[in-house]
């Protein structure tokens, strides 16, 4: 593919074009000498910040996943929430996406130290989920309550989520764009493997309120790493009107994340509906008790595991565009089982357990691929704002499905809602067939721009999250530092496409 206006693409970066070279300086002088336990380690790891950094995360994401199956069976054992009211419930969760993302964008494009709002957000959500526990503890635990702790805390997530890209990038050295992405995704996926099975174990041990403190200290380590590192963020953007439009107009513009943005929005929705449903469903119409609801939770975290293990190589192999395409499709697709489950017990759970593992190694290379495209696509000056309206569409279409969900469920039932939903899942990848999506290569990881590499069409902010039903949906992916192309002035017309990304390294999302 070669560059031109009628296309799209931009002229690579200019030879002389600054790059923040010193965050990576520092990662590199906070390795360990080459000594025997170094080697064991992926050198991004050897860097101290980093190190505390994807540790703070990690913990983080194991306490979600605790929660992810805690709060619903909160829902439904304690408050004996019904399918309206789950959608309800859900809808609380992810509504925050919808209203909050886009301007959260611009405010941290703004802020000089983006870390300490994501410490603030932390602690933020440490307290709010500590009252669950409490409230149940004095038996003053309400649907209520449940409704607004989903909802501030998701608030709190915004805030977190549309500050991490531009620490994560300040941590991440230039050649490394994948293995930050692929170290990201891999402990995502450990945690989906751990979390649900330990939520299983602590809620038929201590009941789900309890087992939810566990998901609130877990911020409280994720701030605690978070305090330890010191990373030299980009500067933040002065105030200037029309920096919003500028962000939507970026993406508008593209057709790489436009048709990204589409595929993963409708993948969000028509498996947010499966999620929204899921716990629900398997608890009341294929009893199955907590402890087994989490191993079935953890089988997809498995497949996510071994999906953020072969996503860097088969990017290589197809390409990121197609790997992204494949995503797509075996996301939704195996999530047929779940609607079908039926007859013995050991065959509905033979096929929830398949379904998860499929779908879970599916999410793992649409995050990695599309984080991939983002990464190196994003200029420096939009990551933030163009990060927050990429969420703002992709989740904010979760609160929708969960209310659309909870409404049809009323009506037809959860196993007929559930096929509707599976269905529309499977036509995600449609937006892609006519897109430059396909045709988006792995790059060289040389630094230099070449035909065809991702990055020429100007790719979108990624977002594939959570696999399977338990947590179906797409979650933005942090997205490392890329050359990513000359800064864009604020008020500035954004060019038709993204500045010359360079081959990005292989390599989202909660």
């Amino acid at each position: 593919m070669t560059s031109s206006a009628a296309d799209g693409t931009v002229p690579r970066i200019p030879d002389g074009a600054e790059t923040p070279e010193k965050p990576h300086a520092l990662a590199k002088e906070s390795a360990p000498p080459p000594g025997r336990g170094g080697r064991l380690l992926p050198p991004l790891l050897r860097a101290t910040a980093f190190r505390h950094y994807w540790a703070g995360q990690t913990i983080s994401r194991l306490g979600e996943q605790i929660s992810s199956l805690a709060i619903p069976l909160i829902g439904v054992t304690v408050v004996h929430a019904d399918a309206a009211q789950m959608g309800y419930l859900g809808a609380a969760t992810w509504l925050p996406n919808l209203l909050f993302a886009l301007h959260a964008g611009l405010w941290a494009d703004r802020r000089a130290h983006r870390r300490r709002v994501m410490i603030v957000a932390d602690l933020g959500r440490f307290a709010l989920l500590t009252t669950i526990p409490i409230a149940y503890v004095f038996d003053a635990l309400t649907l209520v309550h449940l409704y607004v702790v989903a909802f501030l805390a998701g608030t709190f997530s915004v805030l977190f989520e549309v500050c991490n890209p531009p620490v994560f990038k300040a941590l991440v050295p230039p050649g490394r764009y994948v293995e930050g992405n692929a170290l990201t995704s891999g402990s995502r996926a450990m945690s989906k493997m751990l979390g649900p099975s330990l939520g299983g174990i602590l809620v038929q041990l201590l009941s789900a309120p309890v087992a939810l403190f566990a998901d609130a200290l877990s911020y409280l380590a994720s701030a605690f790493c978070l305090s330890r590192i010191s990373p030299a963020e980009a500067a933040p953007e002065p105030r200037a009107a029309g920096q919003l439009k500028t962000a939507v107009t970026f993406i508008a513009r593209s057709g790489v994340i436009r048709a990204a943005l589409a595929a993963t929005a409708t993948v969000n929705f028509f498996t947010g509906m499966v999620s929204t449903l899921f716990v629900l469903y398997s608890s009341t119409a294929l009893h199955i008790r907590p402890g087994v609801l989490g191993v079935v939770l953890g089988a997809g975290a498995c497949g996510a595991l071994l999906g953020a293990a072969c996503a860097t190589p088969l990017a290589r192999r197809v390409g990121v565009g197609r790997t992204f395409l494949l995503g797509c499709v075996l996301l939704p697709a195996p999530l047929l089982l779940i609607p079908a489950a039926t007859g013995p017990a050991p065959v509905v759970l033979g096929m929830l357990l398949l379904a998860e593992f499929l779908s879970g190694l599916g999410v793992m290379w649409l995050d990695v691929a599309l984080a991939t495209i983002l990464t190196t696509s994003v200029p420096d000056a939009l990551r933030s704002r163009v990060f927050g309206a990429y969420q703002a569409v992709s989740l904010g279409t979760r609160p929708v499905a969960s209310l659309l969900a909870g409404a049809v469920a009323t009506v037809f039932g959860l196993r007929p809602t559930l096929w509707i939903a599976v269905a529309g899942g499977l036509t995600a990848f449609l937006w892609l067939l006519p897109s430059p999506v396909l045709s988006l290569r792995q790059p060289d990881g040389d630094g230099a721009a070449g035909e065809g590499t991702v990055g020429e069409g100007a790719a979108g902010e990624g977002a594939a999250g959570e696999a399977g039903a338990g947590a179906a949906g797409a979650e933005v992916p942090p997205g490392a530092e890329v050359p990513a192309g000359p800064e864009v002035p604020p008020g500035a017309e954004v060019p038709q496409e993204v500045p010359p990304a360079v081959p990005v390294p292989p390599g989202p999302g909660s």
